[in-house]
Order: C-alpha cells, then sequence, then structure tokens
C-alpha cells in the first residue's frame, strides 16, 4: 500500500523547489495533495502535471485571511486535513531591499521576512490544528533551515525566523500533545539543497559553477542535496510510520551540522 494512501495533504510554497517535489512525492504515495503558492500561473501549472488527485489554491502564507479562506475551503470539500507541510519561505535577498547584517540590518526586510517565515507556519499550525482534530493521525511538517541552528551574519533575518520556527514547533508539538489531539509536529532542517532559492546567490555561468563547487567542498558529503532528500524526510514525518515521533528537529544537509568546522555563510 502507498505510505499515504486516503491522507489529505496541503503543502504550501508547492509551485516550485521542495515544495514541488514534496507535493510530487505525497501524490505519488496516495494522497489527495492540495498545493498552495502565490505564483498561480506556475502552481497550476505544476498541478496539473501531478494529475487529477490533486488540487491548487492561492495562499499566502503571511495573510491570515488567506489561511482562513483556506481552510473552510479545505473543509467544505475533503472535510478534514491530516497533513500540512508548512514549506512557504523566503531568503529576503531577491524579496527585500536589505541590507540583512545584524549592524545595518533594514527594519521593513526583517519584518517581510518574518511574516513569511514564521507568521506563515504559526498560522499554518494555528488553523491547521483546528482542522487536524477531526484526522485519525495527523501531522504537521515545518520546513525549518540549517540556518535555524547556526548563526548567518549576512542573512540575520532569515536565520532568526527559521530558529523560531525550530523553536514553535516544539511548542506545538507539546501543546498537541497535552491537549490528546491526534496530531504530531515535527520540523525538518535542509541545508546545502539545490533548489531556486539559491540563484541569487549562485550567480551566472562561470562564477554559478564555482559556487556550486565551492559550497559542495564544504559539506562532508561532498556534494549539495536534492529537494527529493528532503521531500523523502517529509514523507516518513508526514506517514503513520512516525506515529511515535514528535517534536524532534531532523537535518538533511550532508553533515554539515555534525561538525564545528562546517560554518557556511549561505543557506
Amino acid at each position: 500500500m502507498a505510505r499515504l494512501e486516503g491522507k489529505i495533504a496541503l503543502i504550501t510554497g508547492a509551485a516550485r523547489g521542495i515544495g514541488q517535489t514534496i507535493a510530487e512525492l505525497f501524490f505519488a504515495e496516495g494522497a489527495q495533495v492540495i498545493l498552495s503558492d502565490i505564483n498561480d500561473e506556475l502552481g497550476q501549472k505544476v498541478t496539473s502535471q501531478i494529475g487529477a488527485n490533486s488540487k491548487y489554491i492561492h495562499l499566502d502564507v503571511s495573510q491570515e485571511s488567506d489561511w482562513q479562506s483556506a481552510l473552510i475551503l479545505i473543509e467544505n470539500e475533503y472535510g478534514r486535513l491530516d497533513i500540512i507541510v508548512n514549506n512557504a519561505g523566503i531568503t529576503g535577498f531577491l524579496e527585500t531591499q536589505g541590507p540583512h547584517d545584524p549592524e545595518n540590518l533594514d527594519l521593513d526586510s526583517w519584518h517581510k521576512i518574518h511574516e513569511t517565515n514564521l507568521d506563515g507556519v504559526a498560522l499554518g499550525c494555528k488553523y491547521g490544528i483546528q482542522l487536524m482534530k477531526k484526522s485519525n493521525h495527523a501531522s504537521i511538517v515545518n520546513i525549518s533551515s540549517r540556518s535555524g541552528i547556526i548563526g548567518i551574519p549576512a542573512a540575520t533575518a532569515y536565520a532568526s525566523s527559521k530558529a523560531a520556527v525550530r523553536n514553535h514547533t516544539k511548542s506545538v508539538a507539546l501543546y498537541c500533545a497535552e491537549k490528546s489531539y491526534p496530531i504530531r509536529c515535527n520540523s525538518i532542517h535542509p541545508g546545502a539543497i539545490f533548489t531556486p532559492i539559491w540563484d541569487a546567490m549562485f550567480g551566472e555561468g562561470e562564477q554559478r559553477e564555482a559556487t556550486i563547487k565551492e559550497i559542495s567542498a564544504g559539506v562532508p558529503l561532498g556534494i549539495m542535496g536534492e529537494p527529493k532528500d528532503v521531500a523523502y524526510a517529509a514523507l516518513y514525518l508526514a506517514s503513520n510510520e512516525s506515529k511515535y515521533v514528535t517534536g524532534i528537529e531532523l537535518n538533511i544537509d550532508g553533515g554539515i551540522l555534525a561538525g564545528s568546522t562546517a560554518a557556511p555563510s549561505g543557506k
């Protein structure tokens, strides 16, 4: 049997990268997949490629009204929700003016990054819990980052927001356990995963190749990871196979966080 057979899953930021790959894998494993994003054209294209057992909805995770509308739609159409993957996030390098270092940070940029990366996860958990209580076995998977565990001087807002996601995950896990809700909550911490979020740092041409080589050299396994590496971790945490797992942080980083000498400056 497929590992997510019969489950209803919502993935945010699903139009590309890790979110898209998670949606595709969950669909392949039997889930009814609801993709969401703010890039409607791309999101609808990805959804149409996945197939009939999928649906696309517009969802700006930083807007509470969007979450309210999304959960009403899901409840009316499916009656419950079994899985949320809170994946949507930004580095701020492309989406805000910056700068992002501790001494010169731009406050509007700081707020924008936290609104998406942290508020988006908090709202996803808030409204997810309300609907997931109707499930027999529900799972919230929050995508944090290895940057939520170590300091990133050039991206302080990003690192701060991802650190907060890590901590909020544990609070949600304990809250649901205290309430005897059938909901688990865990975080995943990717590092050096080859996705479009890196484009602003890679550059183009020879510079791009050199940057990729440099980043790979700083990874103990010697290569950058793929979105599917993260997707398989999300699949485990979303499935009933992890029924005794809540409040954990799962690092998918090629060994970067295993040693104190590995302190990359990027994501």
